[in-house]
């Protein structure tokens, strides 16, 4: 970790104060001395698309923090959650109503962000079944959603949902008028906003290219308000080769990279006289994805076979140097709703070869999918891939980037049989590790490895109809406990965020939710 010095000279002496306890309101960012330009962010992925509603996931998150706004927002660390587009919201004694009071926003072509936009925007998450659909399909039915006046918008849950609030931040808002008048064949504007955008947000699109990257202009009217001092334009690069994410930024090219550098990386440097490193804790588990529906994936005994199989001391303390800390369940350890003391799975063949013994029919070649642009999911490929081989399995490794990997999610035909990546924090709730990827309810949407277990699903759905934490953590305990026992997926580490920056980048805001790529706080000093 880095020293304090050092960690508050990247934070900045600007944090707005937010209450921790209630959702706070962010203000007007104060006009301070200083220069403006242009940061240009090297990152792990490509950006295939800047469809908000249809991408779910950290890698390509940048798009969505910096061309779009939504309802409230998480900032911080601990994540706190604001009000952002709504200033207000009322919520009804039984948990089924939310109202909204939308503050005075514009869209980038100068029309007011209306309640009509908002309905509009969740119609559209409801119909194309992407994205973030997920979280909202359980419990918002298409034509609940409904505009009261131009400024208020409400919504009507079918049952309790203990987590809406803390998922609307991915419900984000497009100009409705703009959408539907590139709308052709009912694809509700998609291939129009696939490479353009239709946004309220810090930054407004200049240029897109999927095979490149995007930028974005800084939108002088934004609601927030702008000081001189903040960044002009923003430029966010998807680089495969670690090497030349590396070299870039020690050379002047890059302002900052991604949050997955490795750490032997990070290690070098930190000599370097123009890079600066910021660490802090996440809420990132590392695991790999299992298809518990594909034989032989579908006995358990076969999946505890895998988890004994991996060499997680020899991964964290020699491939990793100790940078990450050993994570026994898909929960990060720092979260609530983690139990205490889980006891997870070890190295041990000889264990592995008695569960692979009970495995009834053929063992037949596995393959693993392993994202290109991020060593360490081919160095857990690896490892385990030696594991299995040393009892007598046979696997595949196959590598691509990540939006490849991610068009294959949720088809049980075209996934792979095992992703190692990782589970970022989407929102800060133990729904976001568990009921959410794993409730059978989820097959298709949230969960990708078709999980499937009864009692799991009872715990899960029961947490999200309660509203206090101390009657909900020991049913997240218990499921997290049933993961473990079933080898849902084989669970690694809670990792670190190491992000590399530019000597001269001030006013960085970490958050746990979206890995500090909200760039409207930033400067070049």
């Amino acid at each position: 970790m880095e020293d304090e010095s050092r960690e508050q000279l990247v934070l900045g002496r600007r944090g707005l104060a937010l209450g921790a306890a209630t959702l706070s309101m962010v203000g007007a960012t104060p006009a301070l001395a200083g220069g403006t330009g242009k940061f240009v962010t090297a990152n792990n992925n490509s950006y295939d698309t800047l469809d908000p509603h249809v991408v779910f996931d950290i890698g390509r998150i940048a798009s969505r923090l910096n061309l779009y706004d939504a309802l409230v927002r998480w900032t911080d660390d601990p994540a706190k959650l604001n009000m952002w587009l709504a200033e207000k919201v009322d919520i009804s004694p039984d948990a089924l109503t939310y109202t909204f009071t939308l503050r005075d926003a514009k869209f980038h072509d100068g029309t007011p962000v209306t309640a009509e936009d908002v309905v509009y925007s969740m119609e559209r998450i409801l119909a194309l079944k992407k994205g973030a659909y997920g979280l909202f399909s359980s419990v918002v039915k298409p034509g609940t959603t409904k505009a009261i006046d131009a400024k208020t918008v409400q919504f009507k849950l079918s049952a309790p949902y203990a987590v809406f609030m803390a998922v609307l931040p991915e419900m984000w808002v497009v100009n409705a008028k703009m959408v539907r008048a590139h709308e052709k064949n009912g694809d509700w504007g998609g291939a129009w906003l696939a490479r353009n955008e239709a946004g309220s947000g810090s930054f407004r699109l200049a240029h897109y290219d999927p095979a490149v990257g995007f930028s974005a202009n800084r939108f002088p009217g934004h609601f927030m308000g702008w000081g001189p001092e903040y960044l002009d334009t923003v430029e966010f690069r998807g680089i495969l080769e670690v090497a030349s994410r590396v070299l870039g930024l020690e050379k002047g090219e890059f302002d900052a990279l991604d949050g997955f550098t490795p750490y032997d990386q990070i290690k070098r440097m930190r000599g370097k006289p123009n890079v600066q490193i910021l660490a802090k804790p996440s809420l990132r588990t590392m695991y790999f994805i299992i298809h518990n529906r594909r034989a032989p994936l579908d006995d358990v005994n076969m999946r505890r076979a895998l988890c004994y199989a991996f060499d997680y001391h020899g991964f964290i303390n020699n491939l990793l140097d100790g940078s990450v800390v050993r994570n026994a369940g898909i929960i990060p350890d720092t979260m609530w709703g983690a139990p205490k003391n889980l006891a997870g799975y070890t190295y041990d063949l000889d264990k592995a070869r008695a569960a692979l013994a009970k495995v009834k029919g053929p063992i037949r070649t596995l393959t693993i999918n392993a994202l290109a642009g991020y060593p360490q999911s081919g160095q857990a490929a690896e490892l385990l891939q030696s594991g299995l081989a040393k009892i007598g399995v046979k696997t595949t490794i196959l590598s691509q980037p990540w939006p490849v990997v991610a068009a294959k999610l949720g088809n049980e035909q075209l996934s792979a049989d095992l992703i190692p990546l990782w589970r970022s924090a989407y929102f800060a709730d133990p729904h976001n590790w568990t009921g959410y990827i794993y409730n059978s309810k989820q097959i298709g949407k949230g969960n990708l490895s078709f999980f499937s277990n009864k009692r799991f699903d009872e715990l899960t759905d029961k947490a999200l109809v309660l509203v206090k934490q101390a009657d909900r953590q020991p049913l997240y305990e218990e499921a997290s406990r049933i993961l473990v026992d079933q080898a849902a997926g084989l669970f690694i580490y809670n990792t670190n965020y190491y992000g590399a920056f530019d000597k001269k980048v001030r006013g960085v805001r970490y958050c746990p939710i979206g890995d500090a790529q909200d760039m409207r706080w930033q400067w070049l000093a």
